[in-house]
């Protein structure tokens, strides 16, 4: 058996899976990790982490194993919140949670454990891991969506490279959520019955705006209306013949762009740079019979573009754009060469179900165009395409 280093963070996944690796035999050792110290913005409790660490030590004392605590807020600040800032800032949509398992759970956390003599790292993610070994004895790890088609986090891992998947071990991808809360209470573990952690990784819940405004100032602007008639609507780039060209595909690929002169002013806003695309709450301009969507912010001239209605034209792209340095294959043996393309299942954000779609790599980088037409393509956020369970790749949305 193997000496396995635990993230317990609190949770009650987290714990079953502790539980699991002991009853596997292996030796394990808890590491709880202190990621944030300020409480700007968090909507519950004044220091989320301090209720975590206690119930990582109930937690850790009931299975008898020990329990290291390290804080790497350092790393998590410039790695991960300093990112998130800065892509606000540049109104794009940043994916806080797929950069801290990237770069802090799989990274420094990793080394973290290495020291402690791991072997492996195990986390409560609910995904799955397979291997397969070349004539040559090469080896290959796959990321496999998890058990539970309504708790599966591989998305949150699209970023993992083969040398992190190596070591990585999720103990309770094969279960269902309801089977690990039953496991918890029958080992009277202290959060069998613990709420979800919702919000930004190791944050937690945030008053998104109240958060973002330790580093990017409020700063009144213009809501403008866009209208579903707006005459370019109805210009929607075509395909011209069964194989598109680059220039078509970029052209289905790019976003609706919007001058003030094209839809009326109706209220005002205390910074684009708070709003992301497909968003519904936060604008406070009510009497509608539908509710206001985001269309584009444009933070240059400090604008947002709305429209009404989940139907509305503006909201709904058939493409999208990733550009070459941003595109990522979890087994880089599975690449597409420019040139080629492949069919996929995507999704664009956590929780979306699975896309039917086509990637396109080409010199200018990758493409995907979806069977049908995707609702809220947000620049910043991460693309992620599967083949059946495996998640294959990953990659920016480039606008």
């Amino acid at each position: 058996m193997a000496r396995v280093v635990i993230g317990l963070s609190g949770g009650v996944d987290s714990s079953v899976a502790a539980w699991l690796l002991k009853q596997q035999g292996h030796d394990v050792i808890g590491l709880f990790m202190v990621n944030w110290h300020d409480t700007t913005g968090t909507l519950e409790g004044d220091c989320p982490w301090h209720d975590d660490r206690v119930f990582a030590e109930l937690v850790a004392k009931r299975l008898d194993i020990p329990l290291h605590v390290v804080d790497l807020s350092a790393d998590y600040r410039t790695r991960v919140v300093d990112y998130m800032f800065a892509e606000y800032e540049r109104g794009r949509t940043p994916n806080p949670d797929v950069l801290c398992n990237r770069e802090i759970k799989f990274d420094v956390f990793l080394r973290e454990a290495l020291k402690l003599g791991a072997e492996y790292v195990a986390t409560g993610h609910y995904c799955r891991k397979a291997e397969t070994v070349d004539a040559d004895g090469t080896a290959h790890y796959k990321l496999l969506a998890g058990t539970d088609p309504n708790k599966d986090q591989s998305y949150f891992l699209c970023q993992l490279s083969q040398e992190q998947l190596r070591y990585a071990l999720f103990p309770v991808g094969d279960l269902l959520k309801p089977e690990v809360r039953r496991i918890a209470e029958e080992q009277h573990l202290a959060t069998a019955k613990r709420k979800d952690s919702q919000g930004i990784c190791f944050v937690g819940k945030v008053d998104l705006p109240v958060f973002l405004q330790q580093k990017l100032a409020a700063k009144p602007g213009n809501v403008h209306e866009i209208l579903p008639s707006w005459p370019k609507f109805a210009r929607q780039p075509a395909l011209s013949g069964s194989e598109p060209t680059t220039e078509e595909l970029a052209a289905l690929a790019a976003p609706w762009r919007y001058t003030v002169r094209d839809g009326k002013k109706i209220g005002t806003h205390n910074g684009a740079h708070f709003y992301t695309i497909g968003q519904r709450k936060g604008l406070g301009i009510g009497g509608r019979k539908e509710s206001l969507f985001i269309l584009a912010t444009d933070v240059e001239t400090n604008t947002i573009y709305v429209g009404e209605g989940d139907a509305h034209p503006g909201l709904w792209r058939p493409a999208l754009h990733m550009k070459p340095g941003e595109i990522h294959w979890l087994d880089p043996a599975r690449a597409i060469a420019p040139g080629e393309e492949a069919r996929f299942q995507v999704r664009i954000r956590y929780r979306q179900p699975l896309q039917e779609a086509t990637l396109y790599v080409r010199n200018e980088g990758a493409f995907i165009l979806f069977d049908e037409p995707q609702r809220g393509i947000a620049p910043g956020q991460f693309a992620a395409w599967y083949d059946g369970d495996e998640l294959v790749g990953s990659g920016v949305i480039a606008e």
